[in-house]
C-alpha cells in the first residue's frame, strides 16, 4: 500500500486538528515539521513526537521523503510556499484562503499543471458526509430549484496578538470565517457569482471585524453571508428552493454524529454518521494522489472563491457594487 509522508510546513495550532487523523490513516503519515527557528521546531517535533525537525521551510520541501505539504502558515504566505512547495514536487493542502488575490491562484493552477502535483484548499467540511449529503439533497431536487442562500459564521477573537487583525497579513473577519459560507453558497448554487455586494465594519487596524455581503448568481440564485470577530460562536447554512427548504445548524465543524433539518410540507430530520472531519479531508487526498479520484474541492472552485471574496472587498472599500 502507498503511504503519503507529509511535512508540517508551521506550527499553527490547526495542525493540533491534523496531527491525530494522520496517525489513524494507514495511508498517510507525518515525518516531519518545519518552523522558522530550529529550537521551535525541535520542541514541537519532540512534543508531537514527529521524526524529523527542520529550522526553515525550504528544508522541508528540500527533503526528498516527504510527498505531501501541510501548508498551515498565516494567510499571506499561503500562496508563496504553495508554490515553492509545487515547485518542489511536493503535494499541497493549504489552509484557507488558498491565496488573498486572484491571480495567485492562476498560477497555483498553472503550477499544478506544471509540476503535476496535487493542490487542495483546506476546507475541512467539503469532505464530510453531511456536506455531500447536502449535495446529494439539492441534486436530487429535495429542495426543488434553489433560490436564496443565508449563511453565517460568527465567533469572539480574544486574541490581540493573532494576524487575524493584521491587516497586511491577510486578517479580517471575511478571510478567515466568511470564507465558509461563501464557500458553501458557491458549492450550493455550483457556480462562482457574477455581481457581490459588501458591507463592513473595521477595527482601528483596519480589518474587517464584521462583514455582510450579497452575492447574485447567473442561474438566479441569491445569498447572503455574514461572517464576524466581535459576536458569539454561532454557525448556520439555510439553502431555500421552490419545493422547500434545507437548514444545516452546524455546517461548517460538523461532527461524526450531524443532522439537517428538511422542510417540504412536513419537516423531517436527516441524521448523517461519518468518520472524523479531518480524517475525511486527508483521505480525500490519498483517494487524489494514490487512486486519481475526483477532488471534492477543485481548484477552479477554489478560483471563484477567492475572486469573490476579493470582490466583496472591494465593494466594501468603495460602497458599491462589483461585476465579476
Amino acid at each position: 500500500m502507498k503511504i503519503l509522508r507529509w511535512g508540517l510546513l508551521g506550527t499553527a495550532k490547526i495542525n493540533r486538528s491534523l496531527i491525530p487523523p494522520l496517525r489513524v490513516s494507514k495511508r498517510n503519515r507525518v515525518t516531519a515539521v518545519a518552523s522558522r527557528s530550529e529550537d521551535r521546531a525541535m520542541e514541537y517535533a519532540r512534543e508531537w513526537k514527529i521524526p524529523t525537525a527542520y529550522g526553515n521551510y525550504q528544508a522541508l520541501l528540500d527533503d526528498p521523503d516527504i510527498d505531501v505539504v501541510y501548508n498551515s502558515l498565516p494567510n499571506h504566505l499561503h500562496a508563496e510556499w504553495t508554490l515553492k512547495a509545487a515547485a518542489a514536487g511536493k503535494h499541497v493542502l493549504c489552509e484557507k484562503p488558498l491565496a488573498l488575490l486572484t491571480e495567485d491562484v492562476d498560477a497555483i493552477i498553472a503550477a499544478s499543471k506544471q509540476f503535476n502535483v496535487h493542490i487542495a484548499e483546506a476546507f475541512m467540511y467539503r469532505h464530510h458526509a453531511q456536506t455531500l449529503k447536502v449535495k446529494e439533497l439539492l441534486a436530487s431536487g429535495a429542495v426543488g430549484e434553489l433560490q436564496t442562500i443565508q449563511g453565517c459564521y460568527f465567533f469572539t477573537l480574544i486574541r490581540p496578538e493573532s494576524y487575524r487583525w493584521n491587516p497586511t497579513e491577510g486578517g479580517g473577519s471575511l478571510w478567515d470565517v466568511g470564507c465558509y459560507p461563501l464557500s458553501y453558497a458557491i458549492m450550493a448554487a455550483g457556480e462562482a457569482p457574477v455581481e457581490v455586494m459588501g458591507w463592513k465594519k473595521t477595527t482601528p487596524s483596519g480589518v474587517d471585524h464584521t462583514f455582510i455581503g450579497q452575492l447574485r448568481f447567473a442561474n438566479g440564485v441569491l445569498a447572503q453571508i455574514q461572517s464576524s470577530f466581535t459576536l458569539p460562536l454561532y454557525t448556520r447554512m439555510e439553502l431555500h428552493g421552490t419545493a422547500g427548504s434545507l437548514t444545516i445548524p452546524v455546517p461548517f465543524k460538523p461532527g461524526q454524529h450531524s443532522r439537517l433539518t428538511l422542510q417540504q410540507e412536513k419537516e423531517k430530520t436527516i441524521r448523517v454518521r461519518s468518520q472524523e472531519l479531518y480524517l475525511s479531508e486527508i483521505e480525500n487526498m490519498a483517494d487524489v494522489i494514490i487512486d486519481k479520484a475526483a477532488p471534492h474541492l477543485p481548484l477552479q472552485e477554489s478560483r471563484w472563491i477567492i475572486q469573490s471574496l476579493v470582490a466583496l472587498h472591494q465593494s466594501a472599500e468603495f460602497n458599491k457594487p462589483v461585476l465579476l
